[in-house]
């Protein structure tokens, strides 16, 4: 897939470090010029060194995602240079991490209510504006793709309320905005990494020693999860897909999209399979002894994941 998306022009938002930036790195090795945003131009440009030091194109532009001002003129930035064209969008900017890890432990009675714009207002308020911008684009151009990226997060509870209600939140507009696109042409996914070993959950996590067991079970997690630049060679095998809208408006994971098209991180692992049974069981206290009589290749179905996030 060297030039799979030569030609293509992309935007990833938050792409300084972790999975935006290796996204970026992927695009970019595909063919894509890729304009790459954060608040921190030092870091972008970074971030655009690496890009180009492996023959791509990137172009750093500071841009908060919460400034609609900032994002009219990004967009507008990119309609002229390239004529109106933009491919991909990759919603994937996120300020919450810092705000997540001093609330850990508490209830959402005893965190400020500011807690809510700190996790939100980028990683769901943003997304929304640059979607809207970017459908403008694809909507007059027929074709394009946006991505939006969520967790697990979004179907059970996971670090806190603010969180959870926002990555459901992520996977509803993928869902809703997929219906008002699909008819010209444009599809809307949201991607599920994994436990992804980005530069701050090596420094905050797994660099550092457990405590307790169900710290250790963390550190071992994130430990054997994928890369950042695993998120970036799904999204290009999805821009390549013939029958990519049949996949609009759904969540897809990044492991049953490495099975599904063939695909191993960076390093040549295969990824950890989350819906595995064997996995799943190890999770459970009580019945991990299970998991080792099962084998690995036995996949519980999504709708049995969706079950766990019924509301009725």
């Amino acid at each position: 897939m060297a030039h799979a998306l030569l030609g293509n022009v992309c935007i990833v938002t938050g792409a300084s470090r972790g999975i935006g930036k290796g996204i970026a790195l992927q695009l970019s090795g595909a063919g894509a010029t890729v304009y790459i945003t954060g608040r921190n131009m030092d870091t972008l440009q970074a971030t655009a060194k690496e890009v180009e030091g492996r023959g791509g194109r990137c172009i750093p532009v500071v841009c908060d995602s919460s400034s609609e001002e900032q994002v009219r003129s990004l967009f507008s930035q990119v309609k002229q240079a390239h004529g109106g064209r933009l491919d991909i969008l990759v919603n994937n900017a996120y300020g919450g991490v810092q705000a997540i890890l001093n609330s850990q432990g508490k209830k959402f009675w005893e965190t400020p209510a500011s807690i809510w714009d700190d996790i939100n207002n980028v990683g769901l308020r943003g997304h929304y504006i640059c979607s809207v911008y970017a459908a403008q684009m694809m909507v007059e151009a027929k074709r394009g793709l946006i991505v939006i990226i969520s967790s697990m997060g979004g179907l059970r509870y996971l670090f806190n309320v603010a969180y959870g209600v926002g990555k459901a939140a992520c996977d509803r507009m993928a869902a809703d905005c997929a219906e008002e696109l699909r008819r010209h042409g444009v599809s809307y996914v949201s991607l599920w990494p994994g436990a992804v070993r980005t530069e701050t959950i090596n420094n905050l996590i797994i660099n550092r020693p457990a405590k307790t067991k169900a710290e250790q079970k963390v550190v071992e997690m994130f430990s054997s999860g994928e890369s950042p630049e695993m998120s970036g060679k799904c999204i290009v095998a999805l821009a390549t897909d013939k029958d990519l809208l049949k996949r609009s408006g759904k969540v897809q994971m990044t492991c049953d999209l490495a099975a599904q098209y063939g695909l191993q991180d960076v390093d040549g692992r295969a990824l950890v399979n989350y819906r595995s049974l064997k996995f799943l069981l190890q999770q459970v206290p009580g019945l991990s002894w299970l998991a080792t009589l099962i084998p690995g290749f036995i996949k519980v179905p999504k709708w049995v994941l969706a079950l766990a996030g019924n509301k009725f």
